[in-house]
């Protein structure tokens, strides 16, 4: 496979480090001689200093014999002209763009066809507000994502030191929590993320992973020993397009929302296109201001500024003055491991959600979604079964899946089925599969050939 990645920054350069790791052939085009070499000098791919936007530049990457466009840089414009060029250079070749104005976005469905097709229109904002309202969905969480048109929840929770799965062998788990259908995808003990076999016992303190039917997910949650209020009072920190389609989302009934913003102007513009929530002015960092405005007394603060220290600091100042949850919006990637261990509960990235966005796409076989879990340290793709793959017409025992990698689930027809070992996986299941990033390949050759996984 032949990637062309236009942008070096931290979105082209970490979708690039993965693929180049993962034998693919990269290219990365970007017009900073600087940030291009940091890629040459971290990974395996060609580089080539100019403009995505120059049909010369494309032509000299090789866009004729590509597989795949990623247009990643942070202008829109670049992302657009990049993509209608390649379109035009050579057809057939998948798209992606990263697009954030809303100028452009709501007209997405312009995109589609003619002289600017884009398979994808990767918008990291809209991911990230799908995020936190996921976490705010679940508060005993640290991690949630949906497979399956949403009827599959991947959660990954801290059990609190009297959950009753404390001390449990995870072949007897189910003797624990009943009739609730449940897979242990992984476990994250000690900053190490694990993937567990049946003879794994769950430590006090260790992330659980839980793979469950939606509609099961209370009781789960209820028999692992995890209660939680719901959230109800929320302050935004940041009213520009995250925390302005953050507020959109939680402007009802539900939730007594505020939205701080610094900018006067911002405030009244804010003020206009909002109902319930009541708007602010001020600075998230004001620990006068958030006292003034209870904060010990609110549920969650989610800061989403484009400053991450202005987040980090708001939250802490917030959870040292008493909101029971903090989230923060993250885009350095060398922060994310230091977000929890200083006490802010969760984290939201937007380049990192532009990389999921991305990955199924460049993973071989018919994959529908790919995400990263715990960062980067294993994935779950989320795919279908193909007649020629090594993985259909044996039972699962007898798979023979590299070590770090597990089958969680399946939708066959209208049903979701959690499987046990003896359970055959038919051609066009959909499969929820969890893996290492290092046997990410294998597992690819698995859903598209019938050559075994060694």
């Amino acid at each position: 496979m032949r990637v062309i990645i236009v942008g070096a920054g931290e979105v082209g350069f970490n979708v690039a480090r993965r693929l180049s790791g993962e034998s693919k052939e990269v290219v990365v085009i970007d017009n900073n001689g600087q940030a291009l070499n940091k890629v040459s000098d971290s990974l395996d791919v060609q580089t080539i200093v100019g403009s995505g936007a120059s049909p010369e530049i494309l032509e000299e990457a090789g866009i004729r014999e590509a597989d795949i466009l990623l247009a990643v840089t942070d202008k829109d414009e670049i992302n657009l002209i990049s993509s209608f060029l390649a379109n035009r250079l050579a057809p057939d070749i998948i798209k992606l763009a990263r697009i954030r104005n809303e100028d452009y976005t709501k007209y997405s469905h312009m995109f589609s066809g003619g002289d600017l097709r884009i398979d994808t229109i990767i918008n990291p904002d809209e991911e990230v507000v799908e995020s936190i309202l996921r976490v705010m969905s679940v508060p005993g969480a640290v991690e949630i994502n949906d497979f399956v048109g949403g009827r599959i929840r991947l959660i990954g929770v801290r059990l609190p030191e009297d959950s009753p799965l404390v001390g449990v062998t995870l072949m007897d788990i189910r003797e624990h929590l009943g009739d609730v259908d449940v897979v242990i995808a992984a476990l994250v003990r000690n900053d190490r993320l694990i993937i567990p076999g049946g003879l794994d016992t769950i430590h006090k303190g260790d992330i659980v992973y839980f793979t469950c039917i939606r509609d099961q997910q209370d009781e789960l949650l209820r028999r692992s020993g995890i209660l939680s209020d719901p959230i109800r009072k929320v302050l935004i920190v940041g009213g520009g397009n995250v925390g302005f389609q953050l507020a959109q989302a939680l402007d009802n009934k539900k939730y007594h929302t505020r939205l701080l913003e610094y900018n006067p102007e911002r405030c009244a513009e804010l003020s206009e296109k909002l109902d319930r929530v009541i708007v602010l002015s001020g600075n998230g960092t004001d620990q006068e201001l958030l006292k003034e405005e209870n904060i010990g007394e609110l549920d969650m603060v989610i800061a989403v500024t484009g400053d991450e220290e202005m987040n980090i600091l708001s939250c802490l100042l917030s959870k040292n003055l008493g909101a029971r949850k903090t989230i923060t919006r993250i885009n350095n990637f060398a922060y994310l491991p230091l977000i929890q261990p200083i006490g802010i509960d969760h984290l939201v990235c937007p380049r990192l959600s532009a990389i999921n966005s991305i990955l199924h796409f460049v993973r071989q076989g018919k994959v529908i979604s790919a995400v990263s879990i715990k960062g980067e340290e294993a994935e779950a793709l989320e795919a279908i079964a193909q007649e020629n793959s090594a993985i259909v017409g044996k039972p699962i025992m007898d798979l023979d899946l590299p070590k770090g990698a597990l089958i969680l689930c399946f939708q066959r027809g209208e049903d979701v089925i959690i499987p046990t070992g003896t359970t055959v996986i038919e051609p066009n299941d959909r499969l929820l599969i969890i893996s290492t990033h290092k046997n990410i390949p294998k597992i690819e050759k698995a859903l598209t050939t019938k050559l075994e996984l060694y």
